[in-house]
């Protein structure tokens, strides 16, 4: 009778115990976001194909939402918990206040070129002419500025810029002659399949490297507060995925080359050198972006101030730097 009570009582515990356990790991369930197909976003999908949010203990759901201006809507829905978004499309944010903080950033550069007919051999040729990007706020749109602007051309005014997609639509766009040209991430130049085209000018010419806090994770500070834990999980994945694209080329391309769906080896060769070269080993948010970013965002908005801290919180990444856990992966 002992042994019968004795045995009851212990398969009640370990009932119980797995009713526990089923209900932790059901509270690790997570909805992510990346905002373009091409190589930039690497990490993230990286992260699902390498198996690496599993490997830290997340059942992820990673969704493709196109721009970082609709990825900075979802979050705010809560339709997604954490997603890629550039400082721009988060200043823009949490000027208007949302509440939004960046714990991560991947890549703290914008790599981009201006891609443009080839008939148009000047910046005096493009005025007046249309320039593609994804969405009004989003770093297509940053960095069509920028390059418009390192033309000594005055974006709107003289160049119009239309809303047309991400880089395979804006590609697209150019081949159908609706615009002149687009800012491309490194190797999209070459899906124009055809279409006679020149670079204008790249952001690797301009004299100091283009700081901006580019592929970032984002989430809500109400979000950060009640699961920092799941935040930290999401960037370990993500530094690992970083470490497997500086180590592991022809997998990476390999990976690449399905979601930006397409087997073009100059277009593959061009993006994947990019991102591996960028890609920061530490994820620290570039303070000098970010000072830019402010300034645009306060500037649209009279009156307004906005601080480092307002938009960033390094924490996790800090604590991971510290702990060991980033070298260790590069030591092995």
């Amino acid at each position: 009778m002992k042994v019968s009570r004795h045995c009851y009582f212990l398969g009640a515990l370990l009932f119980i115990a797995a009713g526990l356990l089923e209900r932790a790991w059901a509270q690790e369930k997570v909805r992510l976001a990346h905002s373009a197909l091409e190589t930039s976003n690497a990490v993230w999908f990286l992260a699902q194909e390498r198996g690496l949010y599993k490997k830290y203990g997340l059942e992820a759901d990673l969704l493709f939402i196109p721009s970082t201006t609709t990825s900075v809507a979802s979050l705010l829905a809560g339709d997604v918990q954490v997603a890629n978004a550039s400082g721009g499309g988060v200043a823009s944010a949490v000027v208007a206040g949302a509440d939004l903080v960046m714990v991560a950033c991947y890549l703290n550069s914008l790599p981009y070129e201006l891609v443009v007919a080839e008939t148009i051999k000047s910046a005096e040729d493009l005025k007046g002419k249309s320039i593609g990007i994804s969405r009004l706020g989003s770093a297509s749109d940053v960095a069509a500025r920028a390059l418009l602007r390192g033309l000594n051309l005055e974006p709107d005014k003289q160049v119009p810029i239309m809303q047309v997609g991400g880089s395979s639509e804006r590609a697209a766009a150019f081949r159908a002659g609706r615009i002149a040209g687009f800012p491309s991430p490194p190797g999209v130049v070459h899906l124009t399949k055809g279409m006679p085209f020149r670079i204008l000018i790249s952001t690797a010419d301009f004299k100091q490297r283009f700081e901006f806090p580019y592929i970032c994770a984002a989430t809500t500070r109400n979000y950060l507060a009640r699961q920092r834990e799941t935040v930290k999980k999401v960037i370990m994945a993500h530094i690992e995925a970083v470490h497997f694209v500086k180590t592991r080329k022809d997998e990476s391309k390999k990976i690449m080359a399905k979601y930006a769906r397409t087997n073009n080896e100059d277009y593959l060769e061009a993006a994947y050198t990019a991102s591996a070269k960028l890609y920061d080993v530490v994820p620290l948010v570039t303070r000098p972006g970010v000072e830019v970013q402010i300034k645009e965002a306060t500037g649209r908005k009279p009156g307004a101030q906005l601080r480092f801290e307002d938009l960033v919180d390094e924490s996790i990444v800090r604590e991971l730097d510290k702990s060991g856990f980033i070298e260790k992966l590069y030591t092995k």
